[in-house]
C-alpha cells in the first residue's frame, strides 16, 4: 500500500513537472527577443536566471566573497534604519524626563495615551502595508517612509498641547509602520535560513544602540537652557533630520532585489540566487493569490507566532516606553536618569548578537528565545519585588532587555517558515502588528493611579516573560510534528527533482509552505 502511494504521488509530481515544461515552452514560443514570457505562478528571480548567459554555480570562495560583500552594502543601512527608528520612537520617553510632561501640560495619563496611539496607528497602518508591499518595489517604500517619519519627529517640535503631540506621535506610528515588513522581506532575499538569523541580528542591534545613543542625545540635550526654545524640541529637530538623510540613502542606495543590484555583476547575481533558491522562498512575486491569503487564518504557527510576540512585545513596550521614567523614580535626577538607561542598550546589543550568531550555528530558535525569557523572568522579579534596593531594580531593567533578542528571531523564523508571496508579505505584517498590539498593552499597565512604583506593570513583565517561554516550546513541538507530517511526500518530490524533473522551477514555484511537499520548516 504505502509503495502504491509513494507511486501515485510520483505520478502526480510527474505530471505536474510536464505541465510545467509545456507551459515554459508555451511562454518561450511567445517571445519576442529570445526571452521567456512570465509565468505568473513562477518567481521573477527564476525568469532572470534562466534567461542569464551566466547560469555558474559558485565555488565555496566565491560564495564568501559575494556575502562579504553584500553584507557591506545593505546591512549598514538596514541597521542606520533600525538604529534611527528606534531613538525616533523611544525620543518621547527622554523627553518626558526633559520636561515635555510640565511644558506641556499633560495630566494623568495622557503621556501614557500618547505612548499608546503610537502603536495604534502602527498596527493600523499594517493593513495597507500588507497589500502595498506586494505591489511596490520593496527598498523604496521603505526609504520614503523613512524620509516621512523623520519629518514626523521633527515636527514633534512644535507639539504645545497633549493634542499636537498626540497628532505628532500617530503620522510617527503610521510611517514607522514599514520598518519591520520591509526588512524582514529585504533580508530574507539575500541569503539562505542559517545566513539570515546573523545578518538579522546585525541590522536589529540598532535598537542597542539607539537606547545607548539615546541616553547620550537626552543628556546632552539636557543642557541646553533656553527660555523660548527648550532642549526636547531641538533634540526632535536633530534627530528628524538624521532620520530624513537616511531615509534618502535608504531610497537611492538600497536595492529593491538582488537582480536590481548595481554593485553586483550579473555573474554574482545569478550566483547569489541560485544559493538562496534552496529557501523556496522566493524573490519577488506580483501576483496577488487569494487562496494563498485564505490559508493565513487556518495556520498555526502564523498564530502561535502572533501570540509569542505580543507576550515579548508588553514587556518590551513597558521597558522602552518607561525605562527612563522607572529609573528616574528611584531618585535619580533626570540628567543622571538618562545615562543609567544606557547599559540596558549593552544588554540589548550583546544579547542580540550572541542569539543571532547562536542559531546560525546551532539553529534551535525555540530554545534562544525560552533562553532569553529566563534572565527577563528574574529581572522582572526584581522589578517587582526587590523595592527596598536600587541597585536590584537597575538590574531588573538591564537584564529585562535580554528579550530585544526574541523578537529578532521571531522575525527571522517568520521569514524562514512562511512561504508563497501573498501569504508571506500578509504573515509578516501581521507579526509587525502584533508587535504594536504588545506594545499597547504594555504602557497601558502603567497607570497613575500605581505612581511611582508601578508594581503591577512589573509584575506583567514576569509573567508574559514566563507565558513567552512556554508558547516557544509548543511552537518547537508543532513544527517537529508538522516535519514529520510532511516527510513522505517530500521524499518522494526530492526523488523527482533529482532525477531533473522540473527541478529548477519547483525552487522557485510561487507556493506555500503548505502546499510546497519539499518545504520544511526550521526549528
Amino acid at each position: 500500500m504505502a509503495s502504491h502511494d509513494k507511486s501515485g504521488i510520483a505520478a502526480d509530481i510527474n505530471a505536474d513537472s510536464s505541465s510545467r515544461d509545456t507551459s515554459s515552452s508555451h511562454n518561450h514560443a511567445l517571445s519576442d527577443k529570445g526571452h521567456a514570457s512570465p509565468n505568473q505562478n513562477l518567481d521573477q528571480a527564476y525568469w532572470y536566471v534562466h534567461d542569464s548567459k551566466n547560469a555558474v554555480e559558485a565555488t565555496p570562495d566565491e560564495l564568501r566573497r559575494l556575502r562579504r560583500k553584500v553584507d557591506w552594502w545593505i546591512v549598514p543601512i538596514m541597521f542606520a534604519c533600525y538604529t534611527m527608528q528606534f531613538i525616533d520612537k523611544v525620543s518621547l520617553n527622554y523627553a518626558a524626563v526633559m520636561g515635555l510632561n510640565k511644558e506641556l501640560k499633560l495630566k494623568a495619563n495622557e503621556f501614557t495615551n500618547a505612548a499608546t496611539w503610537f502603536f495604534i496607528a502602527f498596527l493600523i497602518a499594517e493593513i495597507p502595508n500588507a497589500i502595498i508591499l506586494q505591489r511596490v518595489p520593496v527598498a523604496k517604500w521603505l526609504g520614503a517612509n523613512v524620509v516621512l517619519w523623520g519629518i514626523a519627529t521633527a515636527c514633534t517640535a512644535a507639539a504645545h498641547n497633549y493634542a499636537t503631540l498626540l497628532t505628532a506621535r500617530i503620522f510617527l506610528g503610521i510611517f514607522e509602520a514599514a520598518i519591520a515588513p520591509c526588512l524582514i522581506l529585504i533580508s530574507s532575499q539575500w541569503y539562505t535560513k542559517s545566513e539570515a538569523a546573523p545578518r538579522f541580528s546585525i541590522w536589529y542591534a540598532g535598537l542597542g544602540l539607539g537606547q545607548i545613543i539615546g541616553g547620550i542625545v537626552s543628556y546632552a540635550f539636557q543642557q541646553v537652557k533656553h527660555p523660548a526654545f527648550s532642549g526636547w524640541k531641538i533634540m526632535f529637530i536633530v534627530l528628524g533630520l538624521v532620520t530624513v538623510i537616511i531615509g534618502f540613502v535608504t531610497f537611492f542606495f538600497l536595492p529593491d532585489t538582488p537582480m536590481k543590484a548595481r554593485f553586483l555583476s550579473e555573474r554574482e547575481k545569478v550566483m547569489l540566487l541560485k544559493h538562496v533558491a534552496v529557501n523556496q522562498t522566493g524573490i519577488r512575486n506580483k501576483k496577488y493569490k487569494l487562496s494563498q491569503a485564505l490559508e493565513i487564518p487556518r495556520d498555526l504557527q502564523l498564530w502561535l507566532m502572533v501570540l509569542l510576540t505580543i507576550l515579548i512585545s508588553i514587556s518590551s513596550g513597558v521597558i522602552t516606553t518607561y525605562s527612563a521614567t522607572l529609573i528616574r523614580n528611584f531618585g535619580y535626577k533626570p540628567p543622571k536618569a538618562a545615562l543609567l538607561n544606557m547599559p540596558s542598550g549593552i544588554v540589548s546589543i550583546a544579547s542580540t548578537l550572541v542569539v543571532g550568531y547562536g542559531v546560525r550555528h546551532t539553529s534551535n530558535r525555540w530554545a534562544w528565545i525560552a533562553g532569553c525569557c529566563l534572565p527577563g523572568i528574574l529581572g522582572g522579579g526584581l522589578m517587582s519585588f526587590a523595592t527596598g534596593s536600587k541597585a536590584a531594580q537597575l538590574a531588573g531593567i538591564y537584564l529585562v532587555n535580554t528579550i530585544t533578542a526574541t523578537l529578532i528571531v521571531i522575525y527571522q523564523w517568520t521569514g524562514a517558515n512562511i512561504a508563497g508571496q501573498t501569504k508571506r508579505v500578509i504573515s509578516v505584517a501581521l507579526v509587525s502588528g502584533s508587535f504594536s498590539v504588545g506594545n499597547i498593552i504594555g504602557p497601558q499597565t502603567f497607570q497613575a493611579k500605581d505612581a511611582p512604583d508601578f508594581i503591577p506593570a512589573k509584575i506583567t513583565v514576569l509573567a508574559t516573560q514566563a507565558a513567552a517561554a512556554v508558547i516557544a516550546v509548543v511552537l518547537f513541538l508543532y513544527y517537529v510534528w508538522a516535519n514529520k507530517r510532511k516527510g513522505r511526500a517530500a521524499a518522494v518530490v526530492e526523488d523527482v527533482v533529482l532525477a531533473g524533473q522540473g527541478g529548477e522551477e519547483h525552487l522557485w514555484e510561487d507556493q506555500t509552505d503548505k502546499q510546497n511537499p519539499t518545504f520544511r520548516y526550521v526549528y
